[in-house]
């Protein structure tokens, strides 16, 4: 990783910390409500919504430049989105073995080679979740017998990359991680930092 330029560093006062308390939890958040100090020295009530799990996404991208995305009901938005493959993994494990669990049980699928590409705070107002990134290559059938999570009810397609990246450009796709992992991508192939063959397929 290169060094950090100068212009990133922080500046003034940070938030304080003060009491808290914890008004709901379930087995995969924790809603606190905290008495704060703001950097500009005035007293706040802040809520932060803490989650148990790291987020996890994996983009699976075929030889011939085609991606795997999959499709569900999203409860929040009470809308249908088409996303690549998420979920979640425990903080104190290895985020890839996850990663891998999660690529299998959404799609069947193993990858021979995994590349982190991308690490980011989601919705950083109001919540400490973290997200890790994967591009996944060198796909292949999953061993043996996986199950998907028993409340989701997922589709899939492969599709060209390119038709991917329109898609969520054009707002087709929503779901925030599947955007930046996109184009993400996208740099990569265009910067070199993808295989040659890969980044021609994936750009042609």
């Amino acid at each position: 990783m290169s060094q950090k330029p100068g212009w990133l560093e922080a500046h003034g006062e940070p938030w304080k910390r003060g009491e808290a308390r914890v008004v709901y939890e379930n087995p995969w958040i924790k809603v606190t409500e905290q008495q704060a100090v703001a950097p500009t020295g005035k007293p706040a009530l802040y809520g932060v919504v803490g989650f148990k799990n790291l987020a996890l996404a994996i983009l699976p991208i075929d030889e011939d430049g085609t991606v795997v995305l999959v499709g569900q009901h999203r409860f929040a938005f009470a809308d249908y989105s088409w996303e690549i493959p998420e979920g979640g993994g425990p903080r104190d494990k290895d985020p890839l073995v996850s990663a891998r669990r999660e690529l299998a049980e959404e799609t069947g699928l193993e990858a021979d080679d995994w590349q982190e590409v991308l690490r980011v705070q989601l919705s950083n107002s109001v919540t400490d979740e973290l997200a890790i990134g994967y591009v996944a290559t060198g796909l292949r059938p999953a061993a043996g017998a996986w199950a998907q999570d028993d409340t989701e009810d997922l589709a899939m397609v492969r599709v060209p990359f390119r038709q991917a990246l329109d898609a969520a450009l054009e707002g087709h796709i929503k779901d925030a991680l599947t955007v930046a992992m996109l184009l993400r991508a996208y740099h990569m192939a265009r910067e070199g930092l993808l295989p040659g063959a890969l980044a021609s397929a994936m750009l042609g």
